[in-house]
């Protein structure tokens, strides 16, 4: 009888446990929609907190997590909606709507550029397009690199995935493959495939994650998350859609990183991208020094980095912009 007690009390327990994990679950999607359904003002507050810096020509925003650049037609609320009200209420009833210089991930965080005028937003964009504009990202990733540093070369393309969860993501297309006798052999790249390169560098390693550096010399959608995940076998931490490639399903980080983060498999769902863009160097309008733009990493990135006993990168350890 003292042994199907002590299951019963073991069984109470681990139902109480998956009780409370569906719970925390289910709170989180609360948030998530409460946020979601918040008026135009809440939304507008938190972008103003997010200013870094502002210049008579350009306006530095560390855009938060969530929130996504261009509207659409499931899209309430953009960053493109709300630059009208966003000037106004930073520069005055009188300021002419800010622009948009470029674009970030719905989910990715960090630094976007907004320009006071037509022509400083079409200077940045021109030195986007003849790559003239030098970027930076934090990731915090699953596993470690292997080598932990170096440089990407492979070209991405998007493709349909296989199974019965068929649908789209960007993919590598490799420019050689190993045959079934082992040599190496250059295959042919579709012409659908766009050229992608990455450089990146580990900067801290513990309980089976790391914090990886990525410098992207090329600007192709996706291209540092399909790189990660499927180029280095390191997914970043809460990259949902990139962790699996024939299935739609959450991401599922390693016991380690679980026990780490205090997280349950079902919690962990609810984890965001962290992937943070934070510096961009601009060359300035009259050919002088560059002008560099940072933004520190938000708070919840450095809870994560707190709990996993990763030391939290400085903006001065970041490395120069490579003169070539």
């Amino acid at each position: 009888m003292a042994a199907a007690g002590g299951g019963a009390t073991r069984g109470a327990r681990m139902l109480a446990e998956r009780i409370r994990a569906e719970r925390k679950v289910l709170e989180g999607a609360a948030r998530e929609t409460s946020r979601k359904n918040a008026p135009t003002i809440v939304y507008l507050r938190e972008l103003k907190s997010q200013v870094v810096r502002e210049d008579p020509e350009l306006v530095l925003v560390n855009k938060p997590h969530g929130l996504p650049v261009h509207g659409g037609p499931t899209v309430e609320r953009s960053v493109a909606s709300l630059l009208p009200a966003l000037a106004k209420h930073h520069f005055g009833w009188k300021a002419e709507p800010l622009k948009l210089c470029h674009r970030l991930d719905r989910d990715t965080t960090g630094a976007l550029i907004l320009a006071r005028t037509t022509e400083a937003a079409e200077r940045v964009q021109q030195a986007l397009r003849e790559r003239e504009v030098h970027r930076v990202y934090w990731a915090l990733c699953l596993g470690t690199p292997s080598p932990r540093e170096g440089i990407l070369d492979i070209p991405i393309m998007e493709k349909e995935t296989s199974g019965p969860q068929k649908h789209y993501k960007m993919a590598l297309s490799p420019r050689f493959r190993v045959s079934e006798e082992g040599a190496v052999e250059r295959v042919r790249v579709p012409r659908s495939a766009h050229e992608a390169v990455t450089r990146y560098r580990t900067l801290g390693a513990a309980s089976g994650a790391s914090l990886v550096e990525l410098h992207p010399i090329t600007g192709v959608k996706h291209q540092l998350r399909v790189h990660l995940a499927l180029g280095l076998n390191c997914p970043i931490l809460g990259d949902h859609k990139y962790s699996h490639w024939g299935r739609l399903a959450p991401q599922k980080p390693p016991d380690s990183v679980l026990r780490a983060l205090g997280l349950t498999v079902p919690q962990a769902r609810t984890l965001s991208l962290h992937l943070h863009a934070v510096q961009l160097t601009l060359p300035s309008s009259d050919g002088s020094t560059p002008i560099v733009l940072q933004c520190p990493l938000p708070y919840t990135f450095r809870k994560t980095l707190r709990k996993l006993r990763i030391p939290p990168p400085d903006l001065e350890s970041l490395q120069p912009p490579p003169t070539d």
